[in-house]
């Protein structure tokens, strides 16, 4: 079919014919095809967010870092406090890092509740493979 004024839409650039090849008819939705994109990414975002709260999220072992004092250029004293269910135990790890951000030792401490208690403090000291700035307690979890 040849494109003449009349049918044209007004406003339309007028191509000269056969030039630019067959034009086609606007492409139909597919909604499936959307649909499932977004059962996909909402199934990956779900996964994201379970590993996530398995790593960081289990509210039932908080710690709180205290304090972290003498600091030497071999270790630090790292002062902590951590929520566990009474009578449990929990596994932290620990790290100090040097002023530029460096991971420069890295440890692992299990604590455990006694019977009736759920805050435990614990002091630990980190062993180091330079002068640390700063301890931290990155995360607990329960004890294997």
């Amino acid at each position: 079919m040849n494109e003449t004024h009349a049918t044209v839409a007004p406003g339309a650039p007028v191509f000269p014919p056969g030039r630019y090849g067959r034009r086609r008819e606007p492409g139909r939705r597919r909604p499936l095809t959307a649909a499932l994109l977004a059962a996909v990414l909402l199934a990956g975002l779900v996964l994201a967010a379970w590993q996530l709260y398995a790593k960081y999220g289990d509210p039932a072992y908080d710690p709180q870092l205290i304090t972290y004092t003498d600091i030497t250029d071999s270790q630090v004293q790292v002062t902590f406090r951590v929520t566990v269910p009474a009578g449990g135990s929990a596994t932290c790890q620990l790290r100090a890092r040097d002023r530029a951000g460096a991971e420069v030792g890295r440890d692992e401490v299990t604590v455990t509740a006694r019977p009736g208690d759920t805050h435990v403090t614990t002091r630990h000291r980190v062993a180091t493979t330079a002068r640390p700035f700063i301890g931290e307690v990155l995360r607990c979890r329960p004890a294997a």
